[in-house]
């Protein structure tokens, strides 16, 4: 019977948690340590990471770059999480180096995020890659990802989400993410909350980091090009067009073009390649239009509070007929309430994954009652039902939110795995 990486891995149970990074050294050890052959961009962030990584990646294979792209979770397939040239790993190349890095680790106690954290690595060393773009799976310091010393550090934001792992203020949350900045390797940050701010460049003053954060002109000039789809804006003196909708993900570029300009300062890479490239970026489950279907994967306020923004921006005056399921972790309440103004509908489901507890439809739909008791709202039986029910008797654009897995779900229904895996 042949080996199979996602059996696996689906075996070390993807929600356990164990922060540390012990275990990641000993496992990379015994890979051969394929870390040290490669050169990173790490990024950690509450949310943005995956969205500047996308950038990042993107720039950099424009460039002339042969990128690595690790991120999680995965939306359909987990072979998402590892893309090498912008492209999704092929299956025979996964279950091949799994399989050697499972023997390398037969008698190790290791979660599924060292393991896959591992596998990356080994994975990108093999296919040679020039850059690998490294994104932390939660918070840093103690992430598994923390393993490496990369070229740039990048901090996208903070805010509060995890608080049962990684603190109960923004300072502490903070900390956490400032975890990663090595010492005298540049650090850039995006749009940090007072308190998160000063704990970062303390952070980085205490390791000789320069500390690096984009400006923003004011007043912004926005313009949409229907043609291109693209959003147009300046990033300083240079505009850029930028494939990937809202506010949110201005700012994400900006630190992205951040770091791409400390590269070309350095004759690393050619910057205006990188930036043209920014016109092509695809990065599934965040605002993607798929089938008449807005899927965004937003779970927490500041998520979700993005997503409304860029919705208001691009659709003023429209109301939207919103799929929505929640883990219990997450901040629902607060979700939902920014949701309501925006709201012409509400259909609520639980989520699909089995080892973690979710909201079920029902329980959804009284939270939501007593938010918005003047907006309509139905519980559904699952993700296929909730599609179904916001697609009949309504004109209204249909959004999806609320998570990552129900993001998933939805898209694979809409469009396979190709919904969500190769980014070229």
């Amino acid at each position: 019977m042949s080996f199979s990486g996602a059996a696996y891995l689906e075996r070390l149970g993807m929600f356990s948690v164990r922060l540390g990074l012990g275990n990641t050294f000993e496992l990379m050890k015994r890979a051969g340590d394929p870390q040290k052959k490669l050169r990173f961009v790490h990024i950690a962030g509450t949310n943005g990471k995956g969205s500047t990584g996308a950038m990042l990646e993107a720039a950099f294979r424009g460039a002339g770059f042969r990128t690595g792209f690790y991120t999680s979770p995965h939306l359909i397939d987990v072979r998402e999480r590892f893309r090498v040239g912008g492209k999704m790993i092929d299956e025979e190349t996964f279950d091949r180096a799994a399989e050697t890095l499972a023997g390398a680790a037969k008698d190790l106690d290791f979660t599924y995020f060292e393991f896959a954290t591992v596998l990356a690595a080994k994975i990108f060393a093999e296919k040679s890659c020039d850059i690998v773009i490294w994104e932390t799976g939660m918070g840093g310091r103690l992430d598994a990802t923390n393993v490496v010393t990369p070229l740039a550090c990048v901090i996208t934001g903070v805010a509060l989400d995890h608080q049962s792992v990684l603190g109960a203020t923004l300072g502490e949350i903070a900390a956490e993410k400032a975890g990663i900045i090595k010492e005298r390797v540049p650090v850039f940050v995006g749009k940090l909350p007072p308190d998160a701010r000063r704990v970062v460049a303390a952070r980085a003053a205490e390791l000789d980091a320069p500390l690096f954060s984009p400006s923003v002109r004011l007043p912004e000039k926005v313009v949409f090009d229907p043609e291109t789809r693209c959003q147009k804006f300046f990033c300083d003196d240079v505009e850029v067009a930028l494939s990937l909708p809202g506010a949110m993900q201005r700012d994400n570029c900006r630190l992205a073009v951040a770091v791409l300009r400390h590269f070309a300062a350095g004759n690393v890479l050619d910057l205006e390649r990188a930036l043209g490239a920014l016109s092509t970026v695809k990065w599934p489950g965040r605002m993607q239009s798929i089938g008449g279907v807005i899927v965004d994967g937003g779970h927490n306020p500041d998520g979700v509070g993005a997503l409304t923004s860029s919705l208001a921006e691009r659709y003023p005056g429209e109301k939207f007929v919103v799929v929505y399921g929640g883990f219990r972790d997450k901040a629902v309440v607060e979700c939902l309430k920014i949701w309501a103004p925006l709201a012409e509908k509400m259909i609520f489901t639980a989520l699909a994954p089995e080892k973690r507890a979710s909201f079920s439809g029902g329980e959804l739909a009284g939270l939501w009652r007593k938010i918005a008791p003047g907006i309509p709202c139905e519980a559904a039986e699952n993700a296929a039902d909730a599609l179904e029910r916001a697609r009949y008797g309504s004109g209204g654009k249909i959004v999806v939110s609320g998570s990552l897995f129900l993001a998933g779900e939805v898209l694979s229904r809409l469009g396979g795995r190709a919904a969500a895996g190769d980014l070229v």
